[in-house]
């Protein structure tokens, strides 16, 4: 009876043991299989966060090329409006030397008629005394 008993313990020993190796089995496969999950899941996290990351720094790009735009844009209409500016002044100071240059060659003409004018007069008064004398 003891010696049966013995195997029967034998027996359930290594049913026990046998259940014990088959629940390790099972279990070291739920946990690979729960690793992995987790890597997968790991995985598509750090790629939408590397993507919200990436359109981050594409959307603070564009932001600086467009502020980067409107300030050469700005710098350029500054200087377009400096350079009319400074034509416009370019054109008045032509504009009054040109006046004075024309001032000067009318006053010359002026005087130079007024000359001819004179030696004419002179000439016709002569003229006229020479013919008073001769009548």
């Amino acid at each position: 009876h003891e010696r049966e008993h013995d195997r029967e313990i034998s027996e359930l020993a290594a049913k026990h043991t046998e259940e014990m190796e088959k629940l390790r089995a099972e279990l070291q496969e739920e946990q690979r299989h729960l690793l992995d999950e987790l890597r997968q899941q790991m995985a598509a996290t750090h790629r939408a966060e590397h993507e919200q990351a990436q359109l981050q720094l594409q959307t603070l790009h564009s932001l600086e090329l467009e502020a980067l735009r409107l300030t050469l844009n700005n710098m350029h209409t500054s200087q377009l409006e400096l350079t009319q500016s400074n034509l416009r002044k370019e054109k008045e100071t032509a504009l009054m030397e040109l006046r004075e240059m024309l001032n000067d060659k009318r006053a010359q003409e002026v005087a130079i008629l007024q000359s001819r004018h004179q030696l004419e007069w002179e000439k016709i008064k002569e003229q006229c005394l020479k013919e008073k004398e001769d009548l």
